[in-house]
């Protein structure tokens, strides 16, 4: 096998999948990266066995062919070179060298027949969808994700796809995000579960207008220009969440996100380390958010103007999973629903978009009584 590429380009191949190769690889294979001739380009494949990552780069091809090749050092050595032409030659011992006019560099590959085969998905659901949409509905949903082992249903996103629009949920138990779009439908409904790492890869490797997802019952594929990656799903039942969602809410307030987010990171400062614990006191027309630490006799308090005409009421949240509730809302306003101090708040963009609907619910913690 012979071929020349650019070294910028191919780093940029490889910083893309390398992501599906793990730190620690249970089978040595696993810490190479594939690589495999194809007309005018190398097509490189990486996988954990969970997660495979494709990314095709323009290559000159001399002598067709395919070979295995750590992944790590080489792509250390490319970072460090500047943007000029690297040629390979492998010989049938699978030994791997590679020159640029710097200098020359050698490398003990692997066969390439021992590289897991990546899953095919011919007999799956297919779906195009403006990239965009994909990456807004990530990035809403990806910071909830559950990361508790024990409940291995809630350490993805749920895909609700429907022919009027698609709902992505997901929640840790202290937090739930559901995401609708009316940009993203299907003919039948179909519901799966996508790992937060595969989302999370996805979001740094996807750029160009259109994605193409395939999904069939075991794995679902994301493909945008050059790059694809597969995924297996996580085959659980998701909770249902919408049993969760209070319904009876009578109290309403409008307030600007910026200036809670704020206040609430200034009055955590002084929560206590351990439960992160504020309390929001909700008066006619104005919040006032306290915090306290008695093991270190620290405390502050804020009171800041806002749209609420009800009676008065006190409520705890912890202050890290309800500032992260509010840098996810677009928009400068964002209105909150409460029933009571022990059910679950639901938070909304004052405003969505037409095409588009946010609903954030977070949890609230029991209060300790102090004046």
């Amino acid at each position: 096998m012979k071929f020349s590429v650019s070294s910028s380009e191919l780093n940029k191949g490889l910083s893309t999948v390398i992501g599906a190769v793990p730190n620690k690889a249970t089978l040595p294979i696993l810490e190479t990266i594939l690589f495999k001739s194809e007309e005018g380009s190398i097509k490189l494949s990486a996988t954990d066995l969970e997660i495979s990552i494709m990314q095709r780069v323009e290559a000159d091809i001399e002598e067709p062919g395919s070979i295995a090749i750590p992944a790590r050092r080489l792509l250390e050595t490319l970072r460090q070179l500047p943007n000029i032409t690297v040629f390979f030659e492998v010989d049938d011992r699978n030994s791997i060298l590679f020159k640029t006019d710097k200098g020359t560099y050698k490398l003990a590959g692997d066969n390439a027949d021992d590289f897991p085969e990546v899953p095919d998905l011919m007999d799956g659901t297919t779906i195009e969808v403006h990239t965009k949409v994909v990456q807004q509905a990530i990035a809403k949903t990806l910071f909830a994700v559950s990361n508790d082992d024990l409940r291995p249903a809630m350490m993805g996103v749920n895909f609700q796809l429907g022919p009027n629009s698609t709902q992505f949920v997901s929640t840790d138990g202290h937090r739930l995000v559901k995401y609708s779009t009316t940009e993203m439908t299907t003919v039948k409904e179909q519901s799966f579960i996508v790992p937060d790492k595969a989302l999370a890869l996805i979001q740094k490797s996807i750029s160009d207008e259109s994605t193409t997802i395939q999904v069939n019952q075991d794995h679902v594929s994301f493909k945008c220009g050059s790059t694809q990656l597969i995924t297996r799903l996580i085959n659980e039942q998701y909770p249902n969440y919408e049993s969760v969602i209070p319904r009876d809410n009578d109290k309403y307030l409008s307030i600007s996100k910026d200036q809670m987010l704020s206040t609430v990171k200034r009055v955590s400062i002084f929560s206590s380390s351990t439960t992160r614990q504020i309390r929001l006191q909700l008066d006619t027309d104005k919040l006032t958010i306290r915090a306290e630490d008695l093991d270190m006799s620290s405390e502050a308090k804020e009171t800041i103007n806002c749209d609420y005409n009800n009676e008065s009421m006190e409520i705890g949240f912890n202050a890290k999973y309800l500032s992260d509730v509010l840098q996810n809302i677009d928009g400068d306003e964002v209105s909150f629903e409460f029933s009571s101090p022990n059910k679950a708040g639901i938070v909304k963009p004052t405003q969505n978009d037409k095409s588009e609907e946010m609903l954030m619910l977070v949890m609230p913690v029991m209060l300790n009584s102090y004046s």
